[in-house]
C-alpha cells in the first residue's frame, strides 16, 4: 500500500511538473509573437517611416508619421483625463472608504471595469460623445482610453496608499496635521513612486487598444492635430494596413507593431524600475 509520504510527493511532483509546463506554454507564445514581429518589422524600419505620412492605396514609399504623432496625442489626452480621476478615486477608496460597504462595492465595480471588453467601452464613448456632436474626434478616442485608464490607476492608487504604514498617519494626526494635509504631503508622497508605476502601466495597457479607437477617432489619411476630427492612430492604422492587398502597406503594419510593440516593453520595464527602486 503506498504511504502517505510517498502519495504527497507523487502529487507534489506531478503538480510542480504541470506548472513548470504551462510556464513554458506560455512563454513559448510570448516568444513567438515577439520574435515574428521582430523578423517581420525590423527589416521595414527605416527614416522615412518617422518623417512622412501614411502613402495612398498602392503607392510605394511614405510612412507612419501622423499614427505615431496622432497615438501620442490620444495618449496625452487619456492621461490627462484620466490620471486625475484615476489618483482622486483610489485615494478616497485607501483613506475614506476601507472600511465602508460603499468602498467594497466600488472596488468590486472596479475591478468588472478592469476586464470588461474595450469595445463596449468604444461603443459607450460612441453613444456619448460622438453621437451627441454627429462625428468622429481624436477628443472621443481620448475620453474611450481615459475610460480604460481609469481602473487601472484606481487600483494601483488604492493598492500603494494602503501599503503606507498607519504610524505616519498616526504621528502626523497626533501633531495636529489637517487629513486632507495629512493625504497629500504623507501618503501621496510615500506612495508617488507606485501610484506613476500604476500610470506607466496603464499607458502601457492603452496603447494597443483598437477597438475603441474604431468607434472614436477612427483614423485620417493626413495629418492632422484637430481634435474636434477624426485623427491617425497608430492601433488603426496596423489593422487596416494589415488587412490589405498592397505589400508596402503590409510591410509598414509590421513595422508599426514592432515600434508598438517595443513602446510597451519600455513602458513595462521602466514601471518595474521604479517600483523596484521604490521598494529597496
Amino acid at each position: 500500500m503506498i504511504s502517505l509520504r510517498t502519495r504527497r510527493r507523487a502529487i507534489n511532483t506531478f503538480n510542480l511538473t504541470m506548472a513548470v509546463l504551462m510556464t513554458v506554454f506560455g512563454v513559448f507564445w510570448l516568444v513567438w509573437i515577439l520574435w515574428t514581429t521582430l523578423r517581420y518589422g525590423i527589416g521595414a524600419i527605416h527614416l522615412s517611416l518617422f518623417t512622412q505620412d501614411t502613402p495612398p492605396p498602392g503607392s510605394s514609399g511614405g510612412g507612419l508619421r501622423n499614427a505615431f504623432v496622432g497615438s501620442l496625442i490620444l495618449l496625452g489626452l487619456a492621461v490627462v483625463i484620466g490620471t486625475p480621476i484615476g489618483v482622486l478615486a483610489g485615494t478616497w477608496l485607501a483613506e475614506f472608504a476601507a472600511r465602508r460597504k460603499l468602498g467594497a462595492l466600488v472596488r468590486f465595480l472596479n475591478d468588472i471595469l478592469l476586464s470588461a471588453p474595450s469595445i463596449v467601452i468604444g461603443l459607450f464613448a460612441y453613444s456619448i460623445v460622438v453621437d451627441p456632436s454627429g462625428h468622429f474626434s481624436a477628443f472621443s478616442g481620448g475620453v474611450a482610453l481615459a475610460l480604460i485608464l481609469i481602473p487601472v490607476v484606481v487600483r494601483t492608487t488604492d493598492e500603494m496608499l494602503r501599503l503606507v504604514p498607519g504610524a505616519l498617519r498616526e504621528a502626523a494626526i497626533a501633531l495636529g496635521t489637517p487629513y486632507w494635509k495629512l493625504v497629500m504631503r504623507i501618503t501621496w508622497k510615500a506612495a508617488a513612486s507606485g501610484i506613476l508605476t500604476g500610470v506607466l502601466l496603464g499607458i502601457a495597457r492603452i496603447s494597443g487598444e483598437t477597438a475603441p479607437l474604431l468607434f472614436t477617432a477612427l483614423n485620417n489619411q493626413f495629418w492632422s492635430t484637430d481634435l474636434s476630427h477624426p485623427i491617425a492612430n497608430l492601433p488603426v492604422v496596423i489593422f487596416q494596413f494589415a488587412m490589405s492587398p498592397y505589400r508596402n502597406w503590409q510591410q509598414m503594419a509590421w513595422a508599426g507593431a514592432f515600434v508598438a510593440i517595443v513602446f510597451i516593453l519600455l513602458l513595462s520595464v521602466v514601471s518595474r524600475f521604479i517600483l523596484r527602486r521604490a521598494k529597496s
